[in-house]
């Protein structure tokens, strides 16, 4: 564990604790971090999104910091908490746009189409968040797995540290759970 990890991690125990000048030393430690997830979300997002990176970082760490129950394993942990946390506000935010959209087709797609920027994703975004419900149901891991692999681009290592599964089983899980999302998502 290096000392940034052992600093994030500690800050974390400090906040679960209730010291709130943690969170004042926790954000310059994490915020780089969660900005290139939200990149890695907001990528496969339409260029037209009206969400920037940084406002969906200021608005999954406020949701964050709310969550008291969490017991924060790592920050690997904290970090795949961020992701789930900007994958739901992006899929919130398609809801919305679709709401105002009524009428609007569903259409078939892949998950590679999924994957890729579009103008027009709503529909996309929200196949895919009902296709991982599923897929939760079913196997809860494989679900995280893809959230993490692919939402907070975990390694299969760091994956395999927040779930307590070694990599070559990360591996395996994410080989079933892409294959059975190609299968959900291609009709």
């Amino acid at each position: 564990m290096n000392a940034a990890t052992g600093e994030v991690t500690q800050m974390l125990v400090e906040l679960r604790r209730g010291n709130k000048e943690a969170e004042a030393r926790l954000i310059p430690l994490v915020y780089n971090e969660l900005r290139r997830i939200a990149a890695i979300h907001l990528r496969r997002e339409s260029p037209q999104h009206t969400l920037q990176p940084t406002a969906l970082v200021h608005e999954a760490y406020l949701r964050l910091i709310k969550i008291q129950e969490v017991d924060w394993q790592s920050r690997s942990h904290f970090f795949a908490v961020s992701s789930t946390l900007m994958r739901r506000i992006l899929v919130d935010h398609a809801r919305a746009g679709k709401a105002n959209k009524r009428g609007d087709g569903w259409e078939t797609f892949s998950i590679d189409e999924a994957f890729l920027p579009a103008p027009q994703r709503a529909p996309e975004v929200l196949a895919l968040d009902e296709a991982l419900s599923k897929l939760a149901l079913l196997d809860e891991r494989q679900a995280k797995i893809v959230e993490m692999r692919f939402f907070a681009g975990m390694s299969e290592e760091e994956a395999g540290d927040v779930l307590g599964v070694s990599a070559r089983t990360i591996k395996r899980d994410w080989r079933v759970a892409k294959a059975w999302l190609f299968k959900e998502l291609s009709g």
